[in-house]
């Protein structure tokens, strides 16, 4: 299985990813002149060699009327805003500019030659990062505006990023617990606390840490793109790597200023040295049976299932088969002998087999629509999760194959 593993040991901003992806091509020059053919306005992207504690990489400098932005407002009307900056910028910009909503943003990415799948990822991160200004400021989404000069720099960023992502095509993405810095940060309208609060918001639910760097080490930006292509987060994964990429940052740190991305080859999903338990009762409801499956399940079960069986004396039975992990054996013997009436369990060694399972979500007029992805052994399956096609048949009065119709076309 393709891979992509992100190390986010120093955090992660546009740049620095946009960097790190593009170490990982084979032809990068080849890359960067399509990103400057897209025709973002008045932007030009370029590609520098930089070094940190003696490791080489790539800096990605944005530029936006041929200077160099180093940080990028996102404002709400008035008074709050949030930023957006490469790991070396800490100055603020205090110039007047105009300012741009979603539907601005929506106009200039669906102005640029990008495949549709494209162009649904940008105004997906975009989106993110707009969810956690509304939140952080306590305004709606549709009140958020990003200034105008930050606008063009992080959707250079931004789409310099989904770009490549497509680019690659990995089937899984995982991502390190993210080292978000610490301290504080200064902003034009006072300082604030390190995560800002829009990539704290951004980054419920994901592994992350702070420790002795101060500053700013994972931007908004970064968050919104990490969050919504990682398949999941975690350690690096038993891989064959094939590329190696660092995006460098400009500021020095005592440690590499830097994101690492390692693409490679894992082997498809083999769970060994399972332990499959069975048993046959027949003296318990249909009521009984489900209740001692929930909480099977809710004891670590990798699978429930009964089988209809022909018991002594001609009794129709049920065969009760439960597959678990084996050190979770002693806690699953526990439930069974507590939740069924059995007086005895069979036990087998087993390897189980199965697909890399991860959600993606398809944004529809409906609302969004969850898409289970199952790869491995030669074989992709999709399947859209079943309650989010039925709600939108129950609101809409559509089957439920139509509904899918509908949606498969808004991959």
């Amino acid at each position: 299985m393709k891979t992509l593993y992100l190390d986010c040991g120093m955090g992660a901003a546009g740049d620095m990813l946009t960097a790190a992806l593009l170490e990982l091509l084979p032809d990068p020059e080849e890359y960067m002149n399509e990103l400057n053919g897209l025709g973002i306005p008045d932007v030009q992207i370029v590609r520098e060699d930089a070094v940190k504690c003696g490791i080489r990489g790539t800096h990605i400098a944005v530029k936006i009327h041929g200077e160099e932005e180093g940080e990028t407002h996102e404002h709400t009307h008035g008074h709050s805003h949030s930023h957006e900056h490469t790991h070396s910028h800490e100055h603020s910009h205090t110039h007047e500019h105009h300012h741009s909503s979603m539907q601005d943003i929506e106009h200039i990415v669906r102005g640029l030659a990008l495949e549709k799948k494209v162009q649904e990822d940008i105004l997906a991160v975009y989106g993110r990062i707009a969810e956690a200004e509304s939140h952080a400021h306590g305004v709606p989404v549709t009140e958020i505006h990003f200034h105008e000069v930050g606008t063009m720099d992080a959707i250079a960023d931004i789409t310099a990023v989904c770009l490549l992502m497509n680019r690659l095509a990995p089937d899984e993405v995982v991502v390190s617990p993210i080292h978000v810095g610490s301290g504080q940060v200064r902003c034009a309208h006072g300082i604030l606390p390190v995560p800002a609060p829009a990539t704290a918001y951004i980054l419920k639910g994901v592994p992350a840490y702070g420790g002795k760097i101060r500053g700013e080490l994972c931007t908004p930006t970064g968050a919104a793109l990490l969050t919504h292509f990682a398949t999941r987060f975690g350690d690096m994964p038993v891989m064959r790597t094939e590329a190696i990429g660092y995006g460098m940052g400009k500021k020095d740190f005592e440690a590499a200023n830097c994101v690492r991305s390692m693409l490679g080859e894992t082997e498809d999903e083999t769970e060994k040295d399972m332990t499959e338990l069975s048993c046959n009762v027949d003296d318990m409801t249909a009521e009984d049976i489900s209740f001692a499956g929930e909480c099977l399940r809710e004891a670590g079960a990798r699978e429930v299932y009964t089988i209809a069986i022909g018991m002594k004396k001609s009794r129709p039975g049920t065969l009760l088969r439960v597959l678990c992990k084996k050190e979770d054996r002693e806690k699953i013997l526990a439930v069974l002998f507590a939740h069924t009436t059995t007086i005895g369990v069979r036990e087998t060694e087993v390897n189980r087999y199965v697909l890399r399972r991860q959600i993606e979500t398809v944004h529809t007029p409906y609302g969004e629509v969850r898409k289970k992805v199952s790869t491995g052994f030669g074989v992709t399956r999709e399947k859209y999760e079943y309650e989010d096609i039925a709600r939108i048949a129950r609101e809409e009065q559509m089957s439920l194959a139509e509904v899918r119709e509908r949606v498969s076309e808004w991959r």
